[in-house]
């Protein structure tokens, strides 16, 4: 290849970037910007962007891909299965928190905008699994936490720190394993048997039934809060 012909490619990549990144800053303002609208912010002129994507749809296709490949590289960054289970859970947060945040538009789109988009978010939950899996045998999970039931409410404080944007990714990243790891309370946890319900005033009418109580610690992730059926 001449160094022209590179020189050549270089320009269209940067240019494709440059439209990608204009287009996640303008649908995530209004996600019902035309093509035109998005040209202008990319600094290009309209028939530039229609020669590289055939359609609107196409470019938001283009958009996901490249969110989903970024998303996929910050979890690599962080070496999942090298580095200390609480090194990894930290740094792991942090750079997917930069990339939700950077491409919130294109990353909502989730696991069903095509199959690869969905290959990769298989294989970043099946990491995420084993992850939270080292994390319980080195002692970071507490033994009667399930692991399936952390990584829930995990992704759900992502979703929720990354919706915030309250911070910088790192910051939210060590409020957001604190939290996980920690709680929000003293630390003292419910009691092993379920609370009585208080008794109702004189006169009252009892109530229809007692009032449902949190799930202790390792119980069925299925009322788990999530952040939609994508992980992270």
């Amino acid at each position: 290849m001449s160094g022209t012909t590179r020189a050549l490619r270089s320009d269209a990549e940067r240019t494709v970037q440059a439209i990608l990144e204009a287009a996640e800053r303008v649908l995530s303002r209004n996600p019902a910007a035309s093509m035109e609208q998005i040209a202008e912010a990319a600094g290009v002129a309209r028939t530039t962007v229609h020669r590289r994507f055939a359609s609107r749809e196409s470019l938001v296709e283009a958009m996901t891909e490249w969110a989903t490949r970024q998303f996929a590289a910050a979890v690599d960054a962080a070496r999942p299965e090298q580095a200390p289970p609480l090194v990894a859970l930290y740094q792991v947060t942090a750079n997917v928190l930069r990339v939700k945040i950077d491409w919130g538009f294109a990353m909502s789109r989730g696991p069903s905008a095509g199959a690869e988009v969905a290959r990769v978010h298989s294989e970043v939950e099946a990491r995420c699994e084993r992850l939270f899996q080292q994390a319980r045998a080195a002692g970071v999970l507490r033994e009667d936490v399930e692991p399936e039931w952390a990584r829930r409410v995990y992704y759900a404080l992502i979703h929720e720190a990354a919706q915030s944007r309250d911070g910088e990714p790192e910051a939210l990243a060590g409020r957001l394993v604190d939290t996980l790891l920690r709680g929000v309370g003293p630390g003292s946890g419910l009691p092993s048997t379920p609370l009585a319900a208080p008794s109702p005033p004189s006169g009252a009418p009892a109530p229809a039934s007692s009032p449902s109580v949190a799930p202790a610690a390792g119980s069925s992730p299925s009322a788990a809060p999530t952040a939609g059926s994508s992980p992270l």
